[in-house]
């Protein structure tokens, strides 16, 4: 059974930076609720407060601009992201990426910042997202609003840089990484819908590719930009050093770093044939 907990509505983002303000660490932020809601069921730390931004309709904007680049408010949904004739236009490796997260009725409910902010190694919208650049917006109510680059929002195993009084409004993907190419490859345990025992996300632009790497550290793992002709082994090896796979239930150490090999020798053959 869910716990009791004091159900808050804002309206405006003022109203949610006073809430936000005044409630501090007893108030979690609520917006697709695909994790937030088992975890409570799950008696994982409930709270006093939850804390509903659906109603704030900038949070639901989905926009491009050749200035800025790709703006993902902080209720927009996953299907939102994998349906948008705009993402597809501008960004098609993210539409594909956020096909990857769970099932349609789980894509419909979750947002993109929501899986960012749950901070799991696996989230599916984090290795895509860190390929292409992207950046969060922070705000609160006395610290104004802050960016930072994506990487730095992860800072352990469901933990990150923003604070219980801070709400990430946006996450923007810049004009220069539009129409990159790549692609996002994910382990599970089963066909279908499943959490990512290992993934892989590279996207190439210009001169420069990007690879990242979830479910195999702490927190997804960018690696450094790679020249267009590093051969797959080079790349593979780098990643080797870089991420920390564990031994649990879902997996072995050994089976996720080989697939992690296979993963980026697949996608960087792939981008050899398209070019």
């Amino acid at each position: 059974m869910l716990k009791e907990f004091c159900y808050l509505s804002p309206a405006t983002r003022e109203e949610l930076l006073d809430m936000l303000a005044e409630k501090g660490s007893n108030g979690r932020l609520y917006a697709g609720g695909t994790d937030l809601l088992v975890d409570i069921r799950g008696g994982k730390a409930p709270p006093q407060y939850i804390i509903d931004i659906k109603k704030i309709e900038k949070y639901h904007i989905l926009s491009w601009g050749e200035l800025e680049g790709l703006s993902i408010g902080a209720a927009v949904t996953c299907s939102d992201v994998a349906g948008s004739a705009v993402v597809k236009a501008h960004y098609p490796l993210l539409a594909e990426a956020a096909e990857h997260l769970g099932s349609p009725q789980l894509r419909n409910r979750a947002t993109i910042i929501g899986n960012l902010c749950t901070a799991s190694p696996c989230a599916d919208m984090a290795p895509m997202l860190l390929c292409l650049d992207a950046s969060a917006e922070i705000s609160s109510k006395e610290g104004g609003t802050r960016r930072i680059p994506l990487k730095e929002l992860f800072t352990g195993v469901k933990k990150t840089s923003c604070a219980p009084h801070e709400v990430v409004e946006r996450i923007i993907v810049p004009p220069g990484m539009a129409d990159s190419v790549g692609g996002y490859e994910k382990l599970k345990r089963i066909k279908g819908h499943d959490l990512a025992l290992a993934s892989v996300a590279v996207a190439k632009k210009g001169d420069r590719i990007r690879v990242a790497i979830g479910s195999c550290a702490v927190t997804p793992v960018l690696l450094p930009d790679f020249p267009i002709d590093t051969p797959a082994a080079v790349i593979a090896a780098e990643a080797e050093r870089s991420i920390m796979p564990i031994d649990d239930i879902r997996a072995s150490r050994d089976y996720r770093l080989f697939m992690v090999k296979v993963y980026i020798e697949r996608l960087m053959a792939a981008l050899q044939h398209a070019q």
